[in-house]
């Protein structure tokens, strides 16, 4: 039988395991690393307790893109102590405002046939070149960096049949909003999403890049094209050809499941608040007033993307009452675009230009004003998300932003005429000068005193309890738990000050409880910490003393984490027993058999009843739970962290 492109990229890769057998946990070795300043602060506090002197990839490289405000002194205190970290590990940094670390890793770094782990959950984005992309969270981050394996399960894979070519003004966005509108925010939980058919060759990197960057909003493990003429053709356009390896799944290779588009029978499609699995076809919103329209993120600015845009702009205005502004992807796209004099069209029509960096994404600036509707062409649109807690965010592609920032309401933009075409995307591109800080040795690291040290915690005692401090429903962000935007930001590595506005969006005194009650046991649905890598939501509970997260379903990220920083995560076997607990239960939890079997006795001591839960994790795992946490495992393993 045939092989996948996952199934080959895997086996590149795969160092514990057997890839054959889906499900069965499976150890890859990272060819490449990729880290941001949000998130890695805490993968260079984690790997200096590894042991290393350097990393043992053949590339790792560190973003600055996502926090750039600089209000005060902690963003710039973390960039200092992150150039200093690259240096010390031989690490290539990009310097601030380079550009969105998907896009420049598509760029100037993505191989296809290898494997990225990356400390975002976004990291899929490579999978438009071939490149097998998984998005992890801090702790293991550093693990791979310091060579060693990253578990997980092996995906099922999930064949995407793609045939016809895209309509005019409708762009690969509506591709994998196309994908969520059929299989929802949970629905590729274990799966990888792999792009095949005669719809594939009709499709530039970039805009693959798009559709497997996004692709983490299904819940899957990742997402792949074949790496081809296309391919190669984009390679050689940065002047990497000698990186292109062709890479197609085998005649007959052998997919767990297929969904059929049609790209010539796509038609513009928006996802609604506050969700992006809540799709609709944008003529069925259309006349909706907007307030805001942000074009740009890891999606949607690349080159042809910022072309698009120019071009939709030439002689037209922004309505009065909105506010636009465009996020480009890198210094690449901005040097080719100003080329081509892309920007005077912008200029003119009345759009802000900010410099290349995930920005109002992720809260940080451009945040719309009180109950501001806004439309953007991100990947995400969480409730307050946007840096406002009653936003009203939709996503779409950029040809309706454009058309929507025009006309002031959400906009079909097939219902308006476009006399000018997009100018052409070169067949190379200039590289702009000094974006990356090649690593020279260092004698000091500075720490400034926001910078804090990891949280050291315990192992567990056979028996955890407490009261239910939170009985949250399905779907369950990271944003919910650490929350995004520019006051959190900063101080998302301070753990202390962090912890004090968790679930502050579901419950704003649940802090206070906590602290009150000295801990407790959070109760969820199904599909609890859907959302980014942060593995601060997962250290936030444990430091506010919650050993114990029972739900119907746990995101595949979030659920590493957990158990990275020694969170008991259990699974409902009832859905019965679910709606039975109430908040401020008093639950018992006897983990006395937990590592020898996955069934676990909770007792609610407040009803006086007894139920079964199961714990979604293997031996090795729940061993590392109980001995609170993968840093402890490490340190008592005497053969070192692979063990």
């Amino acid at each position: 039988m045939g092989l996948t492109v996952t199934e080959k990229c895997i086996q590149n890769s795969i160092v514990v395991g057997d890839w054959r057998q889906r499900g069965s946990r499976i150890g890859l070795r990272a060819h490449q690393t990729l880290g941001h300043d949000l998130n890695a602060v805490m993968t260079f506090l984690a790997l200096d307790q590894l042991g290393i002197t350097h990393v043992q990839t053949e590339v790792s490289v560190q973003y600055i893109d996502h926090n750039m405000l600089q209000a005060d002194y902690k963003n710039a205190d973390d960039h200092l102590f992150l150039e200093q970290m690259c240096a010390k590990y031989g690490v290539i940094c990009a310097r601030p405002g380079s550009g969105i670390c998907h896009q420049l890793h598509l760029e100037y770094f993505g191989i296809p046939g290898k494997t990225l782990i990356g400390g975002d959950s976004h990291t899929p984005a490579q999978g438009g070149l071939g490149m097998l992309g998984i998005g992890v969270g801090g702790f293991d981050a550093a693990l791979a960096m310091a060579g060693q394996p990253v578990y997980l399960a092996m995906p099922q894979v999930l064949n995407v049949h793609l045939t016809g070519q895209l309509p005019p003004l409708v762009s690969a966005k509506n591709v994998i909003l196309k994908v969520l509108q059929q299989v929802g925010v949970k629905g590729a939980v274990g799966q990888v999403l792999e792009y095949t058919g005669p719809g594939v060759a009709t499709l530039s990197v970039t805009e693959r890049s798009t559709i497997t960057n996004m692709g983490t909003e299904t819940g899957a493990t990742s997402s792949l094209f074949p790496s081809d003429a296309q391919t190669r053709t984009w390679l050689a356009a940065h002047d990497r050809e000698e990186d292109w390896v062709p890479l197609t799944a085998d005649a007959d290779a052998h997919y767990d499941g297929q969904i059929e588009i049609a790209l010539d029978q796509l038609e513009p499609l928006i996802a609604l608040p506050h969700s992006p699995g809540k799709v609709v076809p944008v003529k069925t919103v259309a006349g909706i007033k907007l307030d805001q329209v942000m074009l740009g993120s890891c999606t949607n600015t690349a080159l042809p993307d910022v072309l698009q845009i120019a071009a939709m702009f030439a002689g037209q205005r922004v309505a009065s009452h909105v506010d636009a502004g465009l996020y480009p992807s890198t210094r690449t796209v901005l040097k080719a675009a100003m080329q081509v004099g892309a920007f005077g069209d912008l200029v003119d029509a009345g759009v802000r230009i900010f410099e290349p960096m995930c920005g109002g994404c992720n809260g940080c600036g451009f945040a719309p004003q009180t109950h501001g509707v806004s439309l953007r062409t991100t990947p995400r649109n969480f409730a307050g998300r946007s840096g406002t807690a009653d936003d009203q965010v939709y996503l779409a592609a950029p040809e309706v932003a454009v058309a929507s920032a025009i006309t002031g309401v959400i906009t079909d933009p097939r219902t308006m005429t476009w006399p000018q075409a997009p100018a052409a995307a070169p067949t190379h591109y200039q590289r702009p000068a000094n974006l990356f800080i090649v690593p020279q040795p260092v004698t000091t690291v500075t720490y400034g005193p926001n910078l804090l040290p990891l949280p050291q915690f315990g192992q567990h005692a056979a028996t955890l309890g407490g009261p239910v401090l939170l009985k949250l429903p399905d779907n369950v962000t990271t944003d919910d738990i650490c929350p995004a935007g520019a006051l959190y930001l900063p101080i998302r590595s301070n753990i202390p000050a962090i912890s004090q506005h968790s679930f502050q969006s579901i419950d704003p005194t649940f802090y206070q409880r906590a602290q009150a009650a000295a801990g407790g046991i959070l109760v969820a649905g199904a599909n609890y910490g859907q959302g980014s890598s942060r593995e601060q939501a997962a250290i936030i509970p444990r430091y506010l003393r919650i050993a114990v997260i029972i739900a119907k379903g746990f995101a595949r990220l979030h659920l590493a984490n957990l158990v990275n920083w020694g969170v008991v995560p259990l699974l409902f076997t009832n859905a019965a027993d679910y709606a039975a607990i109430q908040a401020g239960d008093q639950l018992q939890v006897d983990l006395a058999q937990f590592e020898a079997a996955p069934t676990v006795t909770v007792e609610n001591l407040t009803q006086k009843t007894r139920f079964t839960v199961t714990m979604p994790l293997g031996r090795d795992d729940r061993h590392t739970v109980m001995v609170g946490g993968k840093l402890n495992a490490v340190k008592e393993s005497e053969a070192g962290p692979c063990d």
